[in-house]
Parts: C-alpha cells; structure tokens; sequence
C-alpha cells in the first residue's frame, strides 16, 4: 500500500498577480533549465506566449525567447551559448534585466487594459501599436507627450477603420471631422437613435472627441509655446489618456461587431 503521494510544491501561474512576478518567474524557469534543474515547459509556453502577445512587452522579451517554442530548444540555445552554469545565470539575468525594469517602473495599468492590448491588434495597424506604446512609456513622467500620444491613438483608431472598410481618409487633421465620418458609417450618430439615453451617451461621445482635440491642443506637446506655458498635471494626463483609450476601444468593438455580423 503506499503511504505517501508526491505533492507537486511548483508555483501557480494564478499566483503571480503582477506582469513583473510572471516575467521574475519566466526568468527563473529559465535559470533552472539552464544550470540542470527541472522546469515546467507548459509554463514557459504559457508565460512566452503572454508576454509575445503583448505590444508593450514583445519588444522587451530576448530575441532568444522568441525563438525557442519550448525549454528543448531553449536547452540547445543556451549549451551551445554560454558554457558552465553560473555564467548562464548572469546571462539569463542580464537579457531579462530591460523587461524587469520596465514592468517594475510601469506598474499601474489603465482601465481594461488587457482589453485595450488585445483588440489593438484587430486593425493589424503598426501606428497604432505605437501610440499605445507611447501612451504607456510617456503617461506617468511625460504628460505632454503623452496627451499628444493619446490624441494620436485616437486619430490613427479612426483613419484604421476607415481604411479596412476601403473608404478615402482625410489628410487635413481635423479630428471631430474624421471621428464624424467613422461615427455615420458605425451608425452611431445620435441622430440615427430614438432612444435618449442612447442619443446622450453618443453625443457625449462627439464631446470628448472634441475635448481631446482641444486638450491636446492646449496641454500637449505637438505645438509651439508662447512665454506664458501651462504644464499639464498627472491628472490631466490620465482625463486626455482615459478618454481616448475607453472610445478607441469602443469604436473597435463597434467596428469588430458591425463586420461580424454585416
């Protein structure tokens, strides 16, 4: 009869709360497999794959990692690398110094931030994956840029989908102009509903369209400045930043829902 059963003591992966401890874990899964312990190669394929779906951190992930699907070809890589076992520690640390530093010095995440990552990538747009990026480098230290970089989102969200649905974009700038556009072809002109409450929160929508436009304009840092300059606050960053993410992301979802179901 046994007596005694093994009891797996290795970590959770719903144990780790924050991107840092996942990406702190990764690297030592890594350092185990390295230096001849065991790892769990279903948790580095988990956790590759998480950070490679995310336009913030693909960037940041070794080149190496990228490559190596599973901890077996991980193990080709780094034998035939780096030799010994404490120079594969310092390796592996220092490849995974500049995706700890980030995810350590950017903790706060913006509302439906997971969300905002995934459906970015709907309209397979590069600008757009960039004023995202910009928009998480700049919006806790560069408040300027990061108005600019929100307003940008926004712009670039608007001229995407009327790309992917074949119509002409204007060039001129105008940003209530352009969301105009993309609103009658959604079918979210408040004119279009007879509800109230739904004419309220589409007008409102037109609204902050405008507001973002005249912040930037006034906070940001795409303009000159006269002798009299008015910085922006943290909490201007986070009104400007806030307001184009949550109607960038319902412009997606409208836009996603609408050729579903064409």
């Amino acid at each position: 009869m046994e007596l005694f059963t093994e009891i797996d003591t290795s970590p959770r992966l719903d144990d780790f709360e924050t991107d840092y401890d996942k990406a702190f874990y990764l690297q030592n899964l890594l350092i185990d497999r390295a230096t001849g312990n065991g790892a769990s190669n279903e948790h580095y394929t988990i956790l590759r794959s998480y950070f490679l779906n995310k336009p913030l951190t693909k960037p940041l992930v070794p080149k190496w990692i990228q490559q190596s699907r599973d901890l077996n070809q991980f193990w080709s890589f780094i034998k035939n690398t780096v030799d010994r076992y404490e120079p594969r520690r310092i390796f592996i640390r220092e490849q995974f110094a500049e995706l700890l530093d980030y995810l350590e010095n950017n903790p706060s995440e913006l509302p439906y931030h997971e969300i905002i990552n995934d459906k970015i990538n709907y309209l397979d747009s590069q600008y757009i994956n960039d004023s995202w990026q910009k928009i998480m480098n700049r919006k806790n230290s560069d408040f300027e840029g990061a108005i600019t970089s929100a307003r940008t989102l926004l712009e670039s969200v608007l001229k995407s989908i009327l790309d992917d649905m074949g119509e002409e974009t204007a060039s001129d700038g105008d940003l209530n102009k352009l969301y105009k556009e993309v609103s009658t072809k959604l079918n979210l002109s408040p004119n279009n509903h007879n509800e109230q409450v739904f004419k309220q929160i589409l007008g409102g929508c037109a609204s902050v369209v405008n507001g973002l436009a005249s912040l930037r304009n006034e906070y940001g840092d795409s303009h000159g400045k006269g002798q009299t300059v008015y910085k922006p606050a943290q909490r201007h960053t986070d009104l400007a930043v806030n307001m184009a993410c949550s109607l960038s992301l319902f412009l997606i979802q409208t836009y996603e829902h609408n050729k579903e179901n064409k």
